[in-house]
């Protein structure tokens, strides 16, 4: 199993102060007490991952609901794995990474975004970026625009 990253825990956190902000400034939901409490585990203890087999049940559920909201993948519809390369040079997954994504878990692929993330070297990350963002806002679920080019 892939263990998640601090900072997915943050994305996480932040996500559901969004979705359900305080309404005192003190009271936190439930979704944010279990993460926080992931969180601060972590903090406390140095770690900058936890595996995500060890997740208590809410604060899953609360990081799952987030992960859902994310792009599910990072490809940009240019994939050299496809004509032979060891590694994409549209999202920069290798290609096992790839041919497995749809079996990977959340925690899988959650690492593998933050490595292509952290390599930066990816055409999703500089020469193909507005790519990148518009199939990130495109969702199956909604609706085409009565403009749009059929």
């Amino acid at each position: 199993m892939a263990a998640i990253h601090i900072t997915d825990i943050e994305a996480a956190i932040n996500f559901w102060r969004e979705q359900k902000p305080s309404p005192d400034g003190i009271t936190l939901a439930p979704e944010l007490r279990a993460l926080a409490e992931v969180y601060a585990l972590m903090v406390f203890h140095h770690e900058d991952e936890v595996d995500e087999v060890g997740f208590p049940a809410e604060a899953w559920d609360a990081w799952l609901a987030w992960y859902l909201s994310t792009p599910d993948t990072p490809c940009i519809a240019i994939c050299s794995t496809s004509q032979g390369d060891d590694e994409c040079k549209g999202c920069g997954r290798s290609f096992d990474e790839v041919q497995h994504w749809p079996a990977m878990t959340p925690g899988e692929k959650r690492s593998t975004w933050r490595r292509i993330t952290m390599q930066d070297s990816a055409w999703r990350f500089n020469k193909y970026a507005e790519r990148a963002r518009e199939a990130e806002h495109v969702w199956p679920e909604d609706p085409v625009p009565a403009d749009a080019p059929s």
